[in-house]
């Protein structure tokens, strides 16, 4: 059906996805007095809010509450009992989408007090300053003039050839809103998305299969920051098929794998959940009548985030590795203030990277591997929560916190930590390097006790030579 455009607006920043990169940026556009459209053709929040970061650690501590109670009908040692836990799984899911639900309408809460205009439609552009807004099907169109235009639409799940999405296949979307448990599902991919899941559902009392094509789980992590990781999954009782390749999926048979001698077997499966990563969303919107130059898959930005074309700017995972929320939205309030006429760029010296496995797992800045690799002669320092009491308080005195620095003037270069409740240590890590401090920075500062953050004061001071605790 051909569409009639009957409205035009004009604005100064129009963004296209509401996303938290895109969100975040006509947030602060809208603080700093920008006129500023923003076009999203689902729902606000983009992947991360709706069906990504927080639906899935909603359904993460979920699993984990299950398990906890099924641990304590047979008894513990704290002395606590419980009967049998039972799972009502349609409840599980409203829970967290209603979860979803209100962070979605914070951030259109946001938006309106920020002055921003939210089109609910889907944007194609025509040029650099122009962009046409479906608002609704066989409804008329409008056209949004603008003076900057700000792409930030996000990324998608990478499907197999031989195993489209649907069915019994499903995406990362579909395993966050299941409507059964299936009795054996095989994960197809051992990074961080899959093993999140996987580790779920097997908590939730599904037999879970994890077919990987490299020979470790967690493959773009250092392999002792991964071991923690490996000896939970096998503890769980996750079947791993490592260093093998998925052939196809036949409804009778299950999934046809073939490993690193070219055997070939099956793994009988209900459910397929694909986890093999994410590309870059660049097709449907007429990104290609830009003409921008890209990297690869996703399009090419210099540090102020700015593209081949002037007044276009890009942020998020249409821009690349890392794929992070937390990344897209620090680059959005910089592409704002500098539209506002700041001087900004996007040249962190670290982003952290979190991932939600049992036990968490979280790198900011540089591994003793990566720093060697850079020509740095460097430190590094390891202390286990075996001797931390916050840990042992809590049942969870396995992994550690390691922290790598130089070895000339003990400036911190990197921090690494795998345990129980460690994504909450990745701000502290985070912030030591942005400041740029020094191990005896660190060393120095007194925290609490007992917490896990002690973790990160004695880990400094082992590698100054005198650790306390251990």
């Amino acid at each position: 059906m051909t569409t009639t455009t009957t409205k035009d607006i004009t604005t100064k920043l129009l963004v296209i996805g509401g996303g938290p990169g895109g969100y975040v940026a006509a947030i602060r556009a809208g603080q700093l007095g920008i006129p500023t459209v923003l076009v999203e053709g689902e729902r606000l929040g983009g992947t991360c809010l709706t069906i990504g970061c927080i639906p899935s650690k909603a359904l993460i501590h979920a699993a984990e509450v299950f398990e906890q109670a099924r641990h304590n009908a047979a008894g513990s040692a704290l002395g606590v009992s419980a009967g049998e836990p039972t799972l009502d799984l349609a409840q599980t899911v409203r829970w967290k989408d209603g979860i979803v639900q209100r962070l979605t309408g914070g951030v259109g809460g946001l938006l309106r007090k920020a002055g921003v205009q939210v089109l609910k439609g889907w944007a194609q552009i025509e040029d650099g300053k122009t962009v046409t807004v479906q608002v609704g099907e066989g409804a008329e169109a409008v056209r949004v003039r603008c003076e900057h235009l700000l792409l930030a639409t996000g990324s998608e799940p990478v499907a197999l050839s031989s195993m489209p999405f649907g069915g019994a296949i499903w995406s990362s979307t579909d395993a966050l809103s299941p409507d059964m448990l299936p009795r054996r599902l095989v994960v197809v991919g051992a990074g961080y998305i899959g093993l999140e899941l996987g580790i779920a559902y097997r908590k939730l009392g599904v037999e879970v299969t994890v077919v990987e094509a490299a020979q470790r789980v967690l493959p773009s992590y250092d392999e002792e920051l991964t071991q923690p990781v490996l000896e939970s999954l096998k503890k769980s009782g996750v079947v791993l098929h490592l260093g093998c390749s998925v052939q196809g999926w036949d409804e009778g048979q299950g999934v046809h794998v073939r490993n690193a001698r070219a055997d070939e077997f099956a793994l009988p499966a209900d459910r397929v959940l694909v986890a093999v990563g994410r590309r870059p969303r660049t097709t449907g919107f007429g990104l290609e009548s830009l003409q921008l130059d890209m990297a690869g898959r996703h399009v090419a930005i210099d540090a102020h985030c700015r593209t081949s074309m002037r007044g276009v700017w890009a942020i998020g995972d249409v821009t690349g590795e890392p794929m992070l929320a937390h990344r897209a939205m620090a680059q959005g309030e910089c592409v704002a203030e500098q539209i506002a006429g700041h001087n900004r760029r996007f040249e962190p010296m670290a982003i952290p990277a979190v991932c939600f496995t049992d036990p968490e797992v979280v790198v900011v800045g540089k591994t003793p591997a990566e720093a060697r690799a850079a020509g740095l002669e460097c430190i590094d320092a390891a202390f286990p929560f075996a001797a931390n009491g916050r840990a042992m308080t809590l049942e969870a005195t396995g992994g550690f916190v390691r922290v790598v620095a130089r070895k000339d003037n003990h400036l911190i270069l990197g921090w690494q930590a795998v345990g129980q409740g460690v994504a909450e240590l990745a701000a502290a890590f985070g912030q030591s390097i942005e400041m740029g401090a020094r191990l005896e920075d660190v060393a120095h500062t007194i925290h609490a006790h007992p917490t896990l953050g002690e973790a990160v004061q004695e880990a400094a001071l082992r590698a100054l030579g005198h650790a306390l605790h251990i």
